[in-house]
């Protein structure tokens, strides 16, 4: 799918995820749930793809049996975290709509998201993660009922993302959803970080400017360092990574 293909069925997609909640909760808000949405299946699918590790006839996330402490801790070692197979982005999304704990099963997936980096190296990276994606909020409903049948339309709506592997998609998911997310909701919500987001097109330019004339010999010698102290969602960043590939470190 071409980058412009992808963009647009992204923004599609958020759109109708917005349209199923509309009125249950503000702009802001459903910023938040739809990225921690977006986030959870990313991290289940990269864990999924690492263990699986080209396993064709194997596959993590239909694996029942409990994963052995020494291998959870490699994993962990490695990816900085840890999932169970039943708590795997896919497999929650096969039972929302019938599962009448969901919004306490995914706070509690959460937490142990969070706590299987405690006492290692990448425990600072995974605290709090998802402390803005407060399942047993009442701004998603009254009720149990009702706050499940928000989340059910969140998690089922990112489900519907066709991109294939994250790495391989032609557009930078998070910061294209990220971007369209403030400029149509935040905004609305009388929020004021927009303000701050740098669109993606600009971000592309001045990344552009900066590094024109670097490409000589003398400047490929040594890896570059880009460095961005008011990084905000990371746009400048995430841009000179592309534009410098792996001869940049960010």
């Amino acid at each position: 799918m071409a980058y412009q293909e992808e963009q647009t069925e992204l923004r599609n997609q958020i759109w109708k995820i917005a349209d199923k909640v509309r009125g249950a909760i503000d702009g802001w808000d459903f910023k938040q749930y739809v990225l921690g949405a977006l986030f959870y299946r990313f991290i289940s699918e990269n864990l999924t793809e690492y263990i699986n590790n080209g396993d064709s006839d194997w596959d993590y996330a239909t694996h029942e049996e409990k994963i052995d402490d020494s291998v959870r801790a490699d994993i962990v070692k490695e990816k900085g975290y840890f999932i169970e197979s039943k708590d795997l982005f896919c497999n929650v999304v096969k039972t929302a709509h019938t599962n009448p704990n969901l919004n306490t099963d995914l706070r509690k997936i959460f937490d142990d998201i969070e706590g299987s980096a405690v006492g290692t190296a990448s425990e600072s990276d995974f605290k709090g993660l998802f402390a803005d994606f407060d399942t047993r909020s009442n701004r998603l409903g009254a009720d149990v009922a009702d706050r499940n049948k928000i989340l059910t339309h969140v998690l089922t709506g990112i489900a519907a993302f066709k991109f294939g592997d994250f790495k391989n998609s032609s557009i930078d998911i998070f910061g294209d959803a990220y971007e369209f997310l403030i400029s149509n909701y935040a905004a609305n919500a009388g929020k004021s970080g927009g303000e701050f987001f740098t669109p993606q097109h600009v971000s592309k330019l001045l990344v552009c400017l900066a590094l024109s004339g670097l490409d000589t010999p003398d400047m490929q010698e040594e890896p570059l360092c880009i460095y961005d102290p008011a990084c905000g969602s990371g746009s400048l960043l995430l841009q000179a990574k592309k534009q410098m590939g792996g001869g940049a470190h960010t």
